[in-house]
């Protein structure tokens, strides 16, 4: 299958509905984006643990929390 999405200026995209019904995803749904070496990228839902997991990273990476922070690296 192949599906085609444009990114906005917002770096926004619309997940086309073929790839949307294939993997059972809809609105409130998380996605995981596994990127490889080769510059390729694989989308799949995400599931519990991986939603738990990084829920937990979350609390751990607040040493980039200050605004001198957040407008270094705002760009990336």
């Amino acid at each position: 299958m192949f599906s085609l999405a444009k990114i906005t200026s917002k770096s926004q995209a619309t997940i086309p509905r073929e790839v949307r019904e294939a993997l059972h995803v809809g609105a409130g749904d998380f996605i995981v984006w596994e990127l490889s070496n080769d510059g390729s990228a694989c989308v799949r839902k995400a599931q519990a643990l991986d939603r738990d997991c990084l829920r937990a990273l979350e609390g751990t990476l607040t040493e980039w929390s200050s605004a001198a922070d957040e407008e270094a690296y705002r760009g990336l």
